[in-house]
């Protein structure tokens, strides 16, 4: 693992990326891979002033990394390759950050995509994705989710016995391609929220009536059961239920054959944390993905099973560290012997995780990043609401008004999970790659707030 970078000074400067290898894992860095302090004392990624960006695209703004999300799936890809001797395929868990340019960069890397909605299905298509790699989730797909899906010719997880039965009472030209989700009863240790593999969870089949569902499947024609999958959860620092996850499957693996079911793909999900802080220690991409690997290698050898496709789904490691979000600070108040806040021209409405998961960030001021970090404020967004928190008791240097505050690792679950609170409109995002800067999503104007309102004509003056 990498170690934490050395704090040579009490400073910004203390975040860079500072690689121990030729070939650093993404999810072990608070900043992009290619964060770096250009002659101005300014934060760079991308080869891009963050001081200069957020005076042309404004603020709060989305700053996303090209290199590091390459490198990440390149990364998953290769790692595969590498230790697993069947055939494999990464698919991006696009939950975390769905949009058209994030989906055609992991594509362009030659990874399928995971999708849990209609929505997140049609902008897959939109940005020219083969529907045979994309999947579909969710425990409650509704009908016209499930035809579009079945339309496109995507593959569809089935979560339970709801959705099991609605496919079956469906006819077509074609057999309906699905997987099957289980839940494997492996505890790990994560916040309560995103913990997905325990068997109190509201995903998945329960695995005591894995018999009955394969009986069922097997009196379908129109269904092809071509794999199983199951997740344990998010944000995962051990190796070893991901590891134990493989001998669950096997197992299952094992017994859809007694049913003549056509399983040939085990989809292992994803998990793997990244780092938020700097207590964070998260394995690197290529140690988890060995031990996934070697988790469902030994488990087909010790029951002489011909090695299924291993299919991933990693989704904050592979965007999570990616991107940072800049605001600009305004608005200060010290409340004596009890706490300073400063305030950002954003909060809750684009970064609603600490309010929500009560997760913990590191922030910088891009302008001076070499400055002594010399208080400790909380940082405030702009909501009315007296949760509207980003980070507790951050260390930063003196600020003032107008200074570019770099929240980090905000790629994974930031955009996606961004609303109109307070009637905020949502940032704008930008890719940035050696130097340019391309805008992937707009930032909402006033008309967008009130574009679907409706005034009754009684009420118009």
């Amino acid at each position: 693992m990498v170690s934490t970078p050395a704090l040579a000074v009490n400073s910004g400067r203390q975040y860079l990326p500072v690689p121990a290898t030729d070939n650093p894992s993404p999810n072990q860095f608070l900043l992009p891979l290619t964060a770096k302090l250009n002659s101005q004392d300014h934060l760079e990624v991308g080869g891009c002033d963050v001081v200069d960006l957020v005076a042309q695209f404004g603020s709060p703004l989305y700053i996303l990394d090209e290199k590091t999300l390459r490198t990440a799936c390149q990364q998953y890809r290769q790692a595969f390759q590498q230790y697993y001797p069947g055939e494999s395929l990464v698919i991006y868990a696009s939950k975390a950050w769905n949009c058209m340019a994030v989906c055609a960069i992991v594509a362009s890397e030659g990874l399928g995509i995971d999708v849990v909605s209609g929505g997140e299905l049609y902008t897959a298509l939109q940005a020219g994705l083969n529907p045979e790699t994309i999947y579909l989730h969710g425990n409650n797909k509704s009908l016209s989710e499930l035809e579009f899906a079945i339309e496109q010719g995507c593959t569809i997880v089935v979560d339970n016995w709801f959705e099991l039965e609605t496919l079956a009472g469906l006819t077509g030209d074609r057999p309906i391609r699905i997987m099957l989700r289980l839940t494997p009863g492996i505890e790990c240790h994560t916040h309560d929220y995103i913990r997905t593999g325990s068997i109190d969870s509201k995903f998945g089949f329960d695995p005591q009536q894995i018999e009955k569902v394969y009986e069922f499947i097997s009196q379908q024609p129109s269904l092809e059961c071509v794999g199983l999958h199951a997740h344990i959860g998010s944000q995962i620092f051990e190796l070893q239920p991901h590891h134990d996850l493989g001998a669950v499957m096997v197992q299952w693996f094992t017994k859809a054959a007694q049913y003549g079911l056509p399983v040939q793909q085990l989809d292992i999900g994803g998990g793997l944390g990244i780092r938020y802080t700097e207590s964070d220690d998260p394995p690197s991409i290529d140690e988890w993905v060995k031990a996934v690997c070697l988790g469902i290698v030994q488990a087909c050898e010790s029951q002489g099973l011909t090695l299924p496709k291993l299919i991933a789904e990693p989704g904050r490691s592979l965007i999570g560290s990616a991107c940072v979000t800049a605001y600009t600070m305004g608005s200060q108040k010290v409340v004596p012997d009890i706490r300073s806040y400063v305030t950002v021209d954003g909060g809750m409405s684009d970064n609603p995780r600490p309010i929500t998961y009560q997760s913990v960030y590191r922030a910088a001021v891009a302008n001076r990043m070499s400055a002594e970090m010399s208080e400790t404020v909380t940082i405030a967004g702009k909501h009315c609401e007296s949760g509207d928190i980003v980070i507790k008791n951050a260390q930063l240097p003196k600020t003032q008004p107008g200074d570019v505050l770099v929240v980090m690792a905000t790629g994974a679950y930031n955009y996606s999970m961004a609303s109109n609170y307070n009637r905020l409109a949502r940032p704008a995002a930008i890719l940035v790659h050696e130097g340019e800067a391309s805008l992937i999503l707009e930032r909402e104007t006033y008309q967008d707030l009130v574009r679907q309102d409706r005034l009754p004509e009684r009420l118009k003056q």
